[in-house]
């Protein structure tokens, strides 16, 4: 059978992370160019053709290296069994030197600005990313800022790049009508790159700060939690600022509407997905005014200079004392969040892909 168009989705995970819930929320918006699916686990509508199901992270670093090997000797083989023209990746991974036509989606820059040299990631996108955009019929990315930062750090023309924003998911984020609670809450890892020291030092410093809390959730991580709880005990507010680890998805909706503000005073960010789900919750946004922050949030989140200790804490003052503030904030998250559907990505992402087959 002829599949003009053929996505590689060997990285999907059997637990969806943020790269997969993109990819499985473009997949309806795409039924239309009927696409061949390289999958490890069939997606139902799709005519599917199966790849290995150890080539995901879930492997670990393995699993990243057997993808990418998988991706460069065996995937122009499905390539040519469903007798495509064109190979979509979600992740920025394609055949090099091969017959495979493709476009890429890339999601960030952030190891090369913020990694150490020499990392895995680091290598990766220094030195196999710019090989794949080089030989890429086009390039997807997330946000305007990525997409500067492609022609910035690879040179690529910026005619060859196409910004098309992502969505949330509306049927879980959504404004519940939750009283407001007495905490502020981040949302993600504890990377050096999202600034939790910052937010941290900002947290202990508000005016009467002991009437407040600090919920910090998302994975902890061995490289970096020790020194922020070392962080959290110098500054004696070990009963303010609660680490909640992992938070299941159908809850998140809940510990984000009764949020003061969800503060994220990001150094960078590709997307910023957390930010937008904030919104979608109806719960006022703390977020930096750097990268592609402020292309999320429009005028409807206060944007601060993360770098600024004090900034960030005004910020948190100003809405912990201000009802009307949060209620102003609340409605514009609300009308700016409207603006992003799955619909309106998978259908903008569609029309390119239609433009090259």
């Amino acid at each position: 059978m002829i599949h003009a168009l053929s996505i590689n989705l060997a990285f999907l995970p059997i637990a969806p992370t943020g790269l997969a819930t993109y990819a499985i929320n473009l997949l309806p918006h795409l039924k239309s160019l009927d696409p061949a699916l390289f999958v490890a686990h069939d997606q139902p509508e799709f005519d599917c053709y199966s790849v290995p199901n150890n080539l995901t992270h879930e492997q670990g670093r393995k699993g990243h290296f057997s993808r990418l090997l998988w991706t460069q000797f065996q995937a122009p083989k499905l390539y040519q069994t469903a007798r495509s023209r064109l190979l979509f990746s979600p992740i920025p991974e394609a055949p090099l030197w091969s017959n495979c036509r493709s476009i890429v989606t890339v999601h960030d820059l952030i190891p090369l600005r913020f990694f150490r040299k020499n990392t895995p990631l680091w290598l990766y996108q220094k030195y196999y990313l710019p090989q794949v955009l080089n030989q890429a019929e086009h390039i997807i990315c997330n946000s305007q800022a990525t997409a500067q930062d492609i022609i910035d750090f690879f040179g690529i023309p910026v005619d060859k790049i196409t910004p098309i924003l992502l969505a949330h998911d509306a049927a879980n984020f959504r404004f519940l009508e939750l009283p407001t609670s007495n905490y502020f809450l981040y949302l993600g890892r504890n990377d050096p790159y999202k600034n939790l020291p910052r937010l941290i030092s900002a947290f202990a410093s508000i005016p009467n700060f002991s009437d407040y809390e600090l919920w910090i959730a998302g994975p902890m991580d061995d490289r970096y939690t020790p020194n922020l709880i070392l962080q959290i005990e110098a500054l004696k507010v070990t009963h303010q600022v609660k680490f909640l680890s992992y938070v299941p998805y159908s809850e998140l909706p809940k510990i984000i509407g009764q949020a003061i503000a969800l503060v994220m005073p990001s150094l960078w960010e590709g997307f910023g997905l957390p930010v937008l789900e904030a919104m979608a919750c109806g719960t006022p946004v703390i977020t930096s005014n750097l990268s592609s922050l402020p292309e999320v949030t429009g005028d409807a989140a206060l944007l601060v200079d993360p770098y600024c200790v004090d900034a960030i804490a005004q910020a948190m003052s100003a809405i912990a004392a201000d009802s009307s503030l949060r209620s102003q904030l609340q409605q514009a998250s609300l009308a700016r969040a409207e603006q992003f559907s799955w619909t309106k990505t998978g259908n903008a992402t569609a029309a390119i892909l239609r433009e090259y087959l």
